[in-house]
């Protein structure tokens, strides 16, 4: 049952930002995550701020570098659409087509896919744990299949956002605004890890609202693909996932980001891997040697073990559908 609360529709970014500025303030782009955190008592609420009525944080537009800007507040059905966003960024549209349900996708946001909040049943469910404020991650010697084999330290969430390791592939840039001012964070450090602050997942501060993600221009001979599996076709989150950006040139890979998903508390880039493939061709050798790079230092957990087989399968996929 949802608790009671007040609601605001603010009609610029200003007045949401305000509104935001007071105690018991919760942003609603979609709400599609919203309301699932308050019926679950994730955590409390006095006044909810609805985006909806803030033109400005709609849309896709194309920025003077011949990049693409996109409204926070775009739905993920606007990104998969065929449009300069299928095009020029494919790995974006594929994780944002990938995401939930296509109810869902008409409803979720862009800016509020790469907000929501941890799936984690402890965290979702009655368990005081460490990322509520309690002592201990409850995952770590209970029910722990669906959490991360990289980047726990006190909590082991995984982050559920499909866009995000698009977003981290491609160099996106998050513009953010505050009571402060406005700040643009690189996507790559637009996420917090538990070693940093076990209480959060994103840089966002009191007050503040993801306006817009900025995506760069790629280089002639780029391709992208996010490669997703789930243990249901759709509606559901990522076991294991890869977002890969590479640049091909005379037919051997100049230049690569690869981003896991589903296997880390955010979305995890694994260096390693790319330094395999670049300088060379993508035949099945190299692939075969960027997946066993992208596992090293994976620890597994009582019940996840089997992601460590699933991720390399999923890296090789990737890789070869840009071959």
């Amino acid at each position: 049952m949802l608790p009671g609360f007040g609601y605001a529709r603010p009609r610029n970014l200003r007045e949401a930002v305000h509104l935001l500025s007071a105690p018991g303030a919760r942003v609603q782009a979609g709400g599609t995550d919203l309301l699932g955190c308050l019926r679950d008592g994730v955590f409390g609420v006095d006044t909810v701020v609805s985006l909806s009525g803030v033109p400005d944080l709609r849309g896709i537009r194309r920025a003077l570098d011949g990049g693409l800007v996109v409204g926070a507040m775009t739905t993920l059905s606007e990104v998969a659409a065929p449009t300069d966003v299928v095009k020029g960024y494919p790995t974006l549209a594929q994780g944002a087509a990938a995401a939930a349900s296509p109810q869902l996708r008409n409803q979720g946001t862009i800016g509020g896919n790469i907000c929501q909040r941890p799936r984690c049943w402890y965290f979702r469910g009655d368990f005081h744990c460490a990322r509520k404020g309690g002592e201990k991650c409850f995952a770590a010697e209970g029910e722990n299949q669906f959490h991360c084999i990289f980047g726990g330290d006190v909590c082991f969430i995984v982050h559920p956002s499909d866009t995000a390791p698009a977003l981290v592939a491609l160099e996106a840039v998050v513009r953010i605004t505050g009571p402060n001012g406005s700040r643009s964070v690189p996507a790559e450090k637009f996420f917090i890890l538990p070693e940093t602050d076990y209480t959060r997942e994103n840089v966002l501060t009191a007050g503040e609202i993801v306006t817009e993600i900025v995506l760069p221009p790629q280089p002639a001979g780029t391709r992208g693909t996010y490669r997703k599996v789930r243990a249901r076709g759709s509606w559901d989150f990522a076991l294991a996932g890869a977002a890969v950006v590479a640049t091909i040139t005379a037919g051997k890979v100049e230049r690569a980001r690869i981003v896991l998903s589903g296997v880390a508390p955010t979305p995890w880039r694994v260096p390693d891997a790319e330094r395999a493939i670049v300088g060379r061709r993508l035949n099945k050798r190299t692939v075969r040697d960027a997946a066993a790079a992208a596992l090293k230092g994976a620890q597994t957990m009582s019940g996840n073990a089997y992601k460590v087989e699933l991720l390399r399968g999923t890296v090789e996929e990737a890789l070869l559908a840009l071959a």
